[in-house]
Protein backbone atom coordinates (compact mmCIF):
# COMPACT_ATOMS: atom_id res chain seq x y z
CA UNK A 1 0.00 0.00 0.00
CA UNK A 2 1.06 3.79 -0.43
CA UNK A 3 -0.47 7.08 -0.48
CA UNK A 4 0.26 9.90 -2.45
CA UNK A 5 -0.82 13.43 -2.11
CA UNK A 6 1.02 15.42 -4.75
CA UNK A 7 3.39 13.99 -7.32
CA UNK A 8 5.84 16.72 -9.53
CA UNK A 9 9.08 14.61 -10.90
CA UNK A 10 12.23 16.99 -11.72
CA UNK A 11 14.33 14.52 -11.99
CA UNK A 12 14.19 10.91 -13.87
CA UNK A 13 15.25 9.46 -10.61
CA UNK A 14 12.74 11.12 -8.48
CA UNK A 15 10.37 9.38 -11.46
CA UNK A 16 11.51 5.99 -11.37
CA UNK A 17 11.44 5.75 -7.85
CA UNK A 18 7.98 6.88 -7.65
CA UNK A 19 7.09 3.81 -10.15
CA UNK A 20 9.79 1.81 -8.71
CA UNK A 21 8.02 1.44 -4.96
CA UNK A 22 4.57 1.57 -5.99
CA UNK A 23 4.81 -1.33 -8.33
CA UNK A 24 3.84 -4.68 -7.31
CA UNK A 25 6.45 -6.44 -6.43
CA UNK A 26 8.62 -3.30 -5.50
CA UNK A 27 11.79 -2.28 -7.70
CA UNK A 28 14.73 0.32 -8.15
CA UNK A 29 17.15 0.39 -10.94
CA UNK A 30 20.84 -0.47 -10.12
CA UNK A 31 21.87 2.73 -12.62
CA UNK A 32 20.96 4.36 -9.53
CA UNK A 33 23.79 3.11 -7.22
CA UNK A 34 25.93 5.03 -8.49
CA UNK A 35 27.19 8.64 -6.75
CA UNK A 36 30.28 9.36 -5.54
CA UNK A 37 29.98 7.53 -2.95
CA UNK A 38 28.32 4.65 -5.03
CA UNK A 39 31.45 5.00 -7.06
CA UNK A 40 33.90 4.23 -4.47
CA UNK A 41 32.20 1.30 -2.77
CA UNK A 42 31.84 -0.26 -6.56
CA UNK A 43 35.56 0.13 -6.65
CA UNK A 44 36.27 -1.84 -3.78
CA UNK A 45 33.82 -4.09 -4.74
CA UNK A 46 36.11 -4.86 -7.97
CA UNK A 47 39.28 -5.95 -5.37
CA UNK A 48 37.43 -8.21 -3.26
CA UNK A 49 38.75 -11.39 -3.17
CA UNK A 50 35.43 -12.97 -4.09
CA UNK A 51 34.80 -10.91 -6.83
CA UNK A 52 36.56 -12.97 -9.74
CA UNK A 53 35.46 -10.70 -12.47
CA UNK A 54 37.88 -8.11 -12.12
CA UNK A 55 40.79 -10.25 -12.06
CA UNK A 56 39.41 -12.18 -15.40
CA UNK A 57 39.11 -9.65 -17.57
CA UNK A 58 42.54 -8.08 -16.24
CA UNK A 59 43.42 -11.34 -17.17
CA UNK A 60 42.29 -11.53 -20.82
CA UNK A 61 43.60 -7.72 -21.51
CA UNK A 62 47.34 -8.34 -20.56
CA UNK A 63 47.50 -11.74 -21.93
CA UNK A 64 45.44 -11.19 -25.21
CA UNK A 65 47.03 -7.30 -25.63
CA UNK A 66 48.58 -7.39 -28.99
CA UNK A 67 46.25 -9.59 -30.55
CA UNK A 68 43.11 -7.30 -29.08
CA UNK A 69 45.32 -4.59 -30.86
CA UNK A 70 45.86 -6.08 -34.26
CA UNK A 71 41.92 -6.93 -34.32
CA UNK A 72 41.32 -3.05 -33.41
CA UNK A 73 43.88 -2.06 -36.29
CA UNK A 74 43.29 -4.39 -38.87
CA UNK A 75 42.08 -2.42 -42.31
CA UNK A 76 42.02 0.98 -40.76
CA UNK A 77 44.78 1.98 -37.88
CA UNK A 78 42.71 5.46 -37.08
CA UNK A 79 39.87 4.85 -34.46
CA UNK A 80 37.97 6.00 -31.66
CA UNK A 81 38.14 3.68 -28.80
CA UNK A 82 34.29 4.60 -27.06
CA UNK A 83 34.04 2.57 -23.69
CA UNK A 84 30.30 2.69 -22.27
CA UNK A 85 30.30 2.99 -18.67
CA UNK A 86 34.05 3.65 -18.42
CA UNK A 87 34.07 3.72 -14.57
CA UNK A 88 37.52 4.57 -13.31
CA UNK A 89 39.12 2.75 -16.47
CA UNK A 90 41.80 0.53 -14.56
CA UNK A 91 41.44 -2.48 -16.75
CA UNK A 92 40.77 -0.34 -20.35
CA UNK A 93 44.47 1.28 -19.23
CA UNK A 94 46.11 -1.60 -20.03
CA UNK A 95 44.79 -1.51 -23.82
CA UNK A 96 45.93 2.05 -23.63
CA UNK A 97 49.03 1.87 -22.74
CA UNK A 98 49.84 -0.62 -25.10
CA UNK A 99 47.83 1.32 -27.97
CA UNK A 100 50.20 4.28 -26.93
CA UNK A 101 53.75 2.34 -26.74
CA UNK A 102 52.82 0.72 -30.48
CA UNK A 103 51.98 4.76 -31.71
CA UNK A 104 48.47 3.64 -32.59
CA UNK A 105 46.21 6.47 -33.89
CA UNK A 106 42.97 6.69 -32.14
CA UNK A 107 41.20 8.63 -29.32
CA UNK A 108 40.18 7.52 -26.02
CA UNK A 109 35.99 8.38 -25.80
CA UNK A 110 34.93 7.47 -22.20
CA UNK A 111 31.04 7.30 -21.19
CA UNK A 112 29.88 7.53 -18.31
CA UNK A 113 26.57 9.05 -16.80
CA UNK A 114 28.96 9.96 -13.83
CA UNK A 115 30.53 13.31 -14.18
CA UNK A 116 32.49 12.78 -11.07
CA UNK A 117 33.49 9.19 -12.42
CA UNK A 118 34.63 10.85 -15.74
CA UNK A 119 36.67 13.49 -13.59
CA UNK A 120 38.62 10.98 -12.13
CA UNK A 121 39.58 8.97 -15.12
CA UNK A 122 40.64 12.18 -16.83
CA UNK A 123 42.41 13.38 -14.24
CA UNK A 124 44.42 9.58 -13.76
CA UNK A 125 44.75 9.43 -17.10
CA UNK A 126 46.54 13.20 -17.76
CA UNK A 127 48.73 11.79 -14.62
CA UNK A 128 49.88 8.20 -16.08
CA UNK A 129 49.35 8.16 -19.96
CA UNK A 130 49.57 11.95 -21.52
CA UNK A 131 49.82 11.01 -24.57
CA UNK A 132 46.84 9.39 -24.78
CA UNK A 133 44.28 11.65 -26.69
CA UNK A 134 40.85 11.70 -24.50
CA UNK A 135 37.52 13.10 -24.78
CA UNK A 136 35.18 12.51 -21.95
CA UNK A 137 31.79 11.70 -22.62
CA UNK A 138 28.81 12.40 -19.92
CA UNK A 139 25.32 10.80 -20.13
CA UNK A 140 23.58 8.04 -21.25
CA UNK A 141 25.72 5.64 -23.82
CA UNK A 142 22.90 5.88 -26.39
CA UNK A 143 22.94 10.00 -25.95
CA UNK A 144 26.68 9.73 -26.20
CA UNK A 145 26.74 7.51 -29.06
CA UNK A 146 24.54 9.59 -31.24
CA UNK A 147 26.58 12.53 -30.67
CA UNK A 148 30.14 10.81 -31.29
CA UNK A 149 27.96 9.29 -34.83
CA UNK A 150 26.76 12.96 -35.56
CA UNK A 151 30.48 14.44 -35.28
CA UNK A 152 32.91 12.19 -37.86
CA UNK A 153 32.59 9.17 -39.77
CA UNK A 154 36.05 7.46 -37.79
CA UNK A 155 35.82 4.11 -37.11
CA UNK A 156 34.62 2.75 -34.04
CA UNK A 157 35.69 0.62 -31.48
CA UNK A 158 33.35 0.32 -28.83
CA UNK A 159 33.94 -1.78 -25.54
CA UNK A 160 31.69 -2.33 -23.20
CA UNK A 161 33.18 -4.47 -20.57
CA UNK A 162 32.88 -5.63 -16.73
CA UNK A 163 29.57 -7.95 -17.96
CA UNK A 164 27.59 -4.80 -17.69
CA UNK A 165 25.48 -6.55 -20.43
CA UNK A 166 24.41 -9.44 -17.60
CA UNK A 167 22.29 -6.16 -15.98
CA UNK A 168 19.80 -6.96 -19.05
CA UNK A 169 17.71 -9.71 -18.71
CA UNK A 170 18.10 -11.36 -22.49
CA UNK A 171 15.22 -9.50 -23.82
CA UNK A 172 16.13 -5.72 -22.98
CA UNK A 173 19.95 -7.14 -24.32
CA UNK A 174 18.66 -7.95 -27.76
CA UNK A 175 17.06 -4.16 -27.54
CA UNK A 176 20.33 -3.39 -26.50
CA UNK A 177 22.56 -5.02 -28.69
CA UNK A 178 20.12 -4.17 -31.59
CA UNK A 179 20.80 -0.28 -30.59
CA UNK A 180 24.25 -0.20 -31.28
CA UNK A 181 23.77 -2.42 -34.09
CA UNK A 182 22.27 0.26 -35.97
CA UNK A 183 25.32 2.84 -35.04
CA UNK A 184 27.69 0.62 -35.79
CA UNK A 185 29.64 0.92 -39.49
CA UNK A 186 31.09 -1.61 -41.46
CA UNK A 187 34.08 -1.61 -40.15
CA UNK A 188 33.12 -1.17 -36.72
CA UNK A 189 33.87 -3.00 -33.80
CA UNK A 190 31.77 -4.04 -30.39
CA UNK A 191 33.95 -5.54 -27.68
CA UNK A 192 31.84 -6.98 -24.89
CA UNK A 193 32.38 -8.72 -21.52
CA UNK A 194 29.97 -11.76 -20.68
CA UNK A 195 30.43 -13.97 -17.36
CA UNK A 196 29.82 -17.37 -17.96
CA UNK A 197 27.74 -20.17 -16.30
CA UNK A 198 30.20 -22.06 -13.08
CA UNK A 199 29.42 -23.18 -9.87
CA UNK A 200 26.90 -21.36 -8.34
CA UNK A 201 28.83 -21.11 -5.02
CA UNK A 202 31.61 -19.03 -6.61
CA UNK A 203 28.86 -16.71 -8.08
CA UNK A 204 26.70 -16.55 -5.00
CA UNK A 205 30.19 -15.16 -3.48
CA UNK A 206 30.93 -13.07 -5.66
CA UNK A 207 27.72 -10.77 -5.24
CA UNK A 208 27.16 -11.60 -0.95
CA UNK A 209 30.91 -11.19 0.13
CA UNK A 210 30.92 -11.76 4.32
CA UNK A 211 32.47 -8.07 4.55
CA UNK A 212 29.12 -6.11 3.67
CA UNK A 213 30.70 -4.18 0.92
CA UNK A 214 28.24 -5.40 -1.58
CA UNK A 215 25.26 -5.20 1.27
CA UNK A 216 26.57 -1.30 1.14
CA UNK A 217 26.33 -0.61 -2.22
CA UNK A 218 22.67 -2.14 -2.73
CA UNK A 219 21.92 0.03 0.29
CA UNK A 220 23.33 2.76 -1.16
CA UNK A 221 20.11 3.35 -3.51
CA UNK A 222 17.98 3.82 0.24
CA UNK A 223 21.09 6.56 0.96
CA UNK A 224 20.59 8.26 -2.05
CA UNK A 225 16.88 8.57 -1.52
CA UNK A 226 17.17 9.76 1.83
CA UNK A 227 19.75 12.45 1.06
CA UNK A 228 18.28 13.75 -2.18
CA UNK A 229 14.38 13.60 -1.98
CA UNK A 230 14.20 13.63 2.23
CA UNK A 231 13.19 9.97 2.95
CA UNK A 232 13.44 8.35 5.97
CA UNK A 233 14.67 4.88 5.42
CA UNK A 234 16.04 3.21 8.21
CA UNK A 235 18.80 0.79 6.20
CA UNK A 236 19.35 -1.57 9.50
CA UNK A 237 15.82 -2.43 8.80
CA UNK A 238 16.50 -3.72 5.50
CA UNK A 239 18.40 -7.40 4.63
CA UNK A 240 20.18 -7.53 1.66
CA UNK A 241 19.77 -11.09 0.29
CA UNK A 242 21.24 -12.50 -3.15
CA UNK A 243 19.99 -15.59 -5.21
CA UNK A 244 21.55 -17.49 -8.26
CA UNK A 245 19.86 -20.03 -10.55
CA UNK A 246 21.70 -22.09 -12.16
CA UNK A 247 19.29 -22.79 -14.98
CA UNK A 248 18.48 -19.45 -16.44
CA UNK A 249 21.73 -18.39 -15.19
CA UNK A 250 20.16 -15.02 -13.04
CA UNK A 251 21.68 -13.73 -9.73
CA UNK A 252 19.33 -11.23 -8.69
CA UNK A 253 19.75 -8.86 -5.54
CA UNK A 254 17.04 -7.63 -3.30
CA UNK A 255 16.70 -5.23 -0.10
CA UNK A 256 14.33 -7.37 2.17
CA UNK A 257 12.21 -5.38 4.82
CA UNK A 258 12.81 -6.91 8.35
CA UNK A 259 9.60 -5.95 9.18
CA UNK A 260 6.34 -4.59 8.73
CA UNK A 261 7.34 -0.62 8.44
CA UNK A 262 6.42 2.96 6.52
CA UNK A 263 8.67 5.04 4.54
CA UNK A 264 8.02 8.58 4.29
CA UNK A 265 9.48 10.09 0.88
CA UNK A 266 9.38 13.89 1.52
CA UNK A 267 10.13 15.12 -2.28
CA UNK A 268 7.08 12.88 -3.46
CA UNK A 269 4.78 13.46 -0.85
CA UNK A 270 4.53 9.93 -0.44
CA UNK A 271 4.10 7.21 2.41
CA UNK A 272 5.68 4.01 1.05
CA UNK A 273 4.32 0.64 3.41
CA UNK A 274 6.18 -2.74 3.88
CA UNK A 275 5.04 -5.91 4.97
CA UNK A 276 7.50 -8.05 6.97
CA UNK A 277 9.82 -9.94 4.16
CA UNK A 278 8.91 -7.81 1.89
CA UNK A 279 11.31 -7.18 -1.33
CA UNK A 280 12.73 -4.53 -3.70
CA UNK A 281 14.31 -6.52 -6.43
CA UNK A 282 17.48 -3.80 -7.26
CA UNK A 283 19.55 -5.98 -9.60
CA UNK A 284 20.24 -8.54 -11.78
CA UNK A 285 23.35 -10.20 -12.98
CA UNK A 286 22.98 -12.60 -15.94
CA UNK A 287 25.71 -15.26 -16.55
CA UNK A 288 26.16 -17.16 -20.03
CA UNK A 289 27.39 -19.94 -22.18
CA UNK A 290 28.41 -19.55 -26.03
CA UNK A 291 25.20 -20.98 -27.32
CA UNK A 292 23.65 -17.85 -25.11
CA UNK A 293 25.90 -15.20 -26.82
CA UNK A 294 25.63 -16.67 -30.47
CA UNK A 295 21.63 -16.24 -30.38
CA UNK A 296 21.94 -12.95 -28.52
CA UNK A 297 24.05 -12.10 -31.42
CA UNK A 298 21.73 -13.26 -33.85
CA UNK A 299 18.75 -11.70 -32.85
CA UNK A 300 20.55 -8.24 -32.73
CA UNK A 301 22.25 -8.52 -36.41
CA UNK A 302 26.13 -8.78 -34.78
CA UNK A 303 28.35 -11.37 -35.77
CA UNK A 304 31.28 -13.09 -33.72
CA UNK A 305 34.54 -12.03 -34.97
CA UNK A 306 36.64 -13.31 -32.24
CA UNK A 307 36.55 -14.69 -28.34
CA UNK A 308 39.29 -14.19 -25.37
CA UNK A 309 38.66 -16.42 -22.65
CA UNK A 310 40.46 -16.03 -18.89
CA UNK A 311 42.68 -19.67 -17.95
CA UNK A 312 40.24 -20.86 -15.78
CA UNK A 313 37.35 -20.45 -18.34
CA UNK A 314 34.95 -18.19 -16.41
CA UNK A 315 34.94 -14.90 -18.59
CA UNK A 316 34.94 -14.00 -22.00
CA UNK A 317 35.23 -10.88 -24.33
CA UNK A 318 33.21 -11.20 -27.25
CA UNK A 319 34.18 -9.23 -30.86
CA UNK A 320 31.38 -8.22 -32.38
CA UNK A 321 30.37 -6.58 -36.41
CA UNK A 322 27.68 -5.42 -37.83
CA UNK A 323 26.48 -9.14 -39.79
CA UNK A 324 26.78 -7.56 -43.46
Amino acid sequence: MHKQIATLFETQFEKDVYKGLTDYPKHLSSKYFYDAKGDKLFQDIMHMPEYYLTDCEFEILDEYKQEITDLFTLGNPNFNLIELGAGDGKKTKILLKHLSEKNIDFTYQPIDISQNVLNQLENSLQEELLDVQVKTQQGTYFEALERINSNNGTKKVILFLGSNIGNLLHQQAIEFLQRVQKLMHEDDLFFVGFDQKKDPQTILDAYNDKSGITEAFNKNLLTRINNEMEADFNLDEFLHWEVYDPETGIAKSYLVSKKEQSVWIEKLRLKIEFRAWETIHTEISQKYDDRTVQWLAEKSGLQIENVFVDSKGYYKNYVFKKRC
